[in-house]
């Protein structure tokens, strides 16, 4: 067995929390703030046509305006989805997915996710000169797939964490472009500011392990692979939590300082119910100063109740 020189703690949580939030919402140059807030990071929503996805969702976004957090961030794996359809479908699932998060009270910042990417896989047909082949559908739709914003002392880094395979598939990857814009963002932040990641694929995860055996390997499409290069850019800088997606299970791995909490899912298992013990959920984070805890929302989504 390998010598373990940092504690790593993994925790699966299952309950519903109330906070007091705090309104407002502000964006520009991080600074120090005191000021508590809290916000709602939401993924692998997999919105269909199908499985009355769409009932659903609009009762998880009831669920997050009642609880009024500043602002929503959501993983990725948004519709369901562009990988492998034609274009007029994979065009539908955006135009119900731009609509559906209209009924939010507050901001949305998205994340793209590997369902999101128009035509990698082969089945789809499309052409790769399309205009809106691969990740410029998610781009020309919901904006930038990586960029970054402040609130109230803490700076948000979103992430584009889905390449090319290559061969009709995709995985995990941080590409040479994001890694200078990263660098770049670095060089302009402060070193105590908090800073937050948001990854649709992990960054690191014990998923496979827990669920499959502790021998399991990860494959490049289940982490990101570079993900140990990208982190080491942070070292002289306050990185306190990466968000990711793309397992729909509850994970908190928590190393060298830093949390990697993973989402769950808004949809569970694709809309059919809970995903290895896991309801369909978000989760909320409540933050005060550099410090934040977090609380998995059961929304009480019954999928027996769907009318297909």
């Amino acid at each position: 067995m390998n010598k373990i020189s940092r504690s790593v703690l993994t925790c699966l949580v299952y309950s519903l929390m109330a906070v007091l939030p705090d309104s407002g919402f502000a964006q520009g140059k991080p600074g120090k703030s005191t000021d508590p807030f809290s916000f709602v990071f939401l993924t692998d929503i997999h919105l269909t046509t199908e499985r009355n996805a769409q009932q659903g969702f609009r009762q998880a976004i009831d669920a997050v305006n009642a609880l009024n957090p500043d602002f929503v961030i959501t993983g990725g794996d948004l519709i369901m989805d562009a990988l492998a359809q034609k274009y007029n479908k994979a065009d539908t699932l955006y135009n119900i997915y731009q609509a559906a998060i209209r009924a939010f009270r507050m901001p949305v910042y998205n994340t793209m996710g590997n369902h999101e990417i128009y035509g990698f896989y082969k089945e789809s047909g499309a052409d790769p000169k399309n205009p809106e082949y691969g990740e410029k559908m998610f781009e020309k739709r919901l904006g930038k797939s990586y960029y970054t914003f402040n609130h109230k002392g803490w700076k948000f880094m979103v992430l584009n964490s889905v390449e090319s395979s290559g061969t009709s598939g995709y995985i995990g990857m941080i590409d040479s472009a994001q890694v200078e814009w990263i660098r770049d963002e670095l060089s302009k932040t402060d070193r105590s500011t908090p800073i937050v990641l948001t990854s649709h694929i992990p960054f690191i995860t014990a998923h496979n392990q827990k669920y499959y055996g502790s021998t399991t390997q990860n494959d490049s499409a289940s982490v990101v692979v570079n993900s140990k290069e990208v982190i080491a850019f942070f070292k002289r800088h306050n990185l306190k939590l990466v968000l990711q997606g793309h397992m729909h299970t509850v994970e908190d791995i928590y190393i060298d300082g830093i949390h990697f909490l993973t989402g769950g899912a808004v949809s569970a298992s694709w809309w059919e119910g809970p995903c290895f013990g896991h309801e369909e959920g978000f989760m909320l984070l409540h933050v005060e100063g550099d410090q934040f805890t977090w609380n998995y929302v059961d929304y009480g989504w019954d999928p027996k109740s769907k009318g297909n």
